[in-house]
């Protein structure tokens, strides 16, 4: 669809593509929006019409989506919700009384950290708000926050620096090593030579703060003796506990295991740049009710004092 054929579309066409999409059946979507079987075959008909597709097949007794269909469902329905919440906190937004759901893009790190205080304060003061946790994606974040498709990100995320979002500050983080607490060096002070003796679990390379400590690293000069990559953190304590194997780890999950006496922290023996943990809005929806009290709710639960300076150039 170009941008010319927008301006003549029905959006009341998207409410007739997503009941037929949620029965697979035109009689049962007239039903579901008061119109007769043939005002929703015309309708579909408009709709193939407008993006040279079937759209759906009728497969037996049912009405099955093209690939095209699929394409447009989450887009449809993500902007009908949208545009349903507008009209609803058009007066405000009332926590105590809304069902709105919203969805947070973070890593399985963060959900590890920051999600038990989040909803513990939300069974408090929001208990029909429901969250939807989407996974981290730094290179798509800007796009689905910029569409609506999600509602807020949170983490370490310098590329939505120069775009136009709105960021407030949670905590400020950095990496430590996580060993056993029955590991020879724990409790130990540990030296770059015995640093480099470990044997490390690696674990998702592709999320930022990650990065930029293996980008860091690589600048150094220090080489790693890595026996397993692995794509999520949340695995690694149990691993970790259970073996002789060491981790790079982010100091506030580690705090956190640790609390059980099973695990030994120990503080790297070069320094790193500490990392932001920030959450993250677009622009776009600087005057939405919802996200906006979501987010200070956050940023009240979360937000920490930065600690004393612990960077130095490297």
């Amino acid at each position: 669809m170009s941008a010319r054929t927008l301006n003549g579309f029905d959006l009341n066409l998207v409410k007739v593509f997503l009941a037929i999409w949620e029965t697979r059946s035109l009689t049962l979507a007239g039903e579901r929006l008061g119109l007769t079987q043939p005002a929703v075959s015309h309708a579909l008909r408009r709709m193939r019409d407008q993006f040279s597709d079937p759209l759906f097949l009728r497969v037996g007794n049912l009405m099955e989506p093209t690939e095209a269909a699929t394409r447009l469902y989450e887009p449809f329905d993500r902007a009908l919700h949208i545009l349903g919440q507008t009209v609803l906190d058009h007066d405000g937004f009332d926590p105590a009384r809304s069902d709105r759901v919203f969805r947070i893009a973070m890593s399985d790190i963060s959900e590890m950290v920051c999600l038990p205080p989040i909803f513990s304060h939300l069974e408090q003061v929001a208990p029909g708000v429901r969250l939807v946790s989407v996974q981290l994606n730094a290179e798509t974040v800007a796009a689905e926050l910029r569409s609506g498709q999600i509602d807020m990100a949170m983490g370490y995320l310098p590329g939505l620096v120069d775009v136009d979002c709105l960021h407030s500050y949670l905590m400020t983080d950095w990496f430590v090593c996580l060993v056993s607490s029955r590991h020879p060096m724990a409790g130990q002070v540990l030296t770059r030579e015995q640093f480099s003796r470990l044997t490390f679990i690696d674990v998702a390379v592709h999320a930022t703060g990650y990065r930029m400590v293996e980008s860091v690293l690589g600048r150094l000069g220090v080489e790693r003796h890595i026996m397993a990559r692995l794509e999520h953190f949340t695995v690694l304590p149990r691993i970790i506990r259970e073996t002789g194997f060491a981790a790079l780890f982010p100091y506030s999950a580690s705090s956190r295991v640790a609390e059980s006496g099973e695990f030994s922290i120990l503080d790297l023996p070069f320094d790193l740049p500490q990392i932001d943990i920030e959450v993250h809005i677009h622009a776009n929806f600087r005057k939405d009710p919802g996200i906006l009290w979501l987010r200070d709710a956050i940023t009240g639960v979360l937000r920490t004092d930065p600690p004393a300076d612990r960077t130095i150039a490297v």
